[in-house]
Parts: C-alpha cells; structure tokens; sequence
C-alpha cells in the first residue's frame, strides 16, 4: 500500500517505513509526530483512489528524524566574457527527514 502526498508543495510516493527527504518543516522536533492530510492517491492492493482533488480521510502518518539536514552545496557562477566579471555563490538547501509509520486510507 501507498500514496503519494503533498508536503511543502512537493509530491512524494510514501510508504510505510520509507524515509523522506523534505523542505524544512518549521517548529518540528526530533521525535515528534506529523500527519499529512493532502494525499493525493491511495494504491491499496492494486485498487487505486483517486482523489477530487485528495482523497477524502486519507492520512500519511510520519516521525521525524532529524528536524534539520543540510543538502548538498550547489555552486552558483556567473560570467560575462571578456569584461572581467566573474561571480561565485553557493547554497545549501535545508531539509527535515521523516520515516512514515503508516498509511491511513
């Protein structure tokens, strides 16, 4: 069984004991339960829901982790040739990881 839910504006495939990686989650806690409510579709044993547009008392129950996970450095350049302009910048993005307890469809 899964179901692809909404979180931080991002859709994820979530199945129980699978871990995910997502846009940091403001005020949430090592250990703290979080519930998604925007699931999207439902597979339950091959007979797929759909949803109009989630899927009605439909839940993806999740246990953070780790509140805090910093991606990978991305490095920004810039440069116009011949004038001497050169420009580096770098980024990482913030991230919370989740494990899903369970489905709830």
């Amino acid at each position: 069984m899964y179901a692809i839910v909404e979180i931080n504006g991002q859709q994820f495939k979530a199945e129980a004991g699978k871990k995910l990686f997502v846009h940091h989650i403001q005020n949430a806690e090592a250990g703290a339960t979080v519930e998604f409510e925007k699931v999207l579709l439902v597979d339950k044993d091959g007979n797929v829901t759909v949803g109009l547009p989630t899927v009605e008392g439909a839940k993806v129950v999740c246990e953070v982790v780790s509140p805090l996970v910093k991606g990978d450095k991305v490095l920004v350049f810039h440069k116009k040739r011949r004038k001497g302009y050169r420009k580096l910048n770098g980024h990482r993005q913030q991230f919370t990881e989740l494990t899903i307890k369970e489905v709830v469809a």
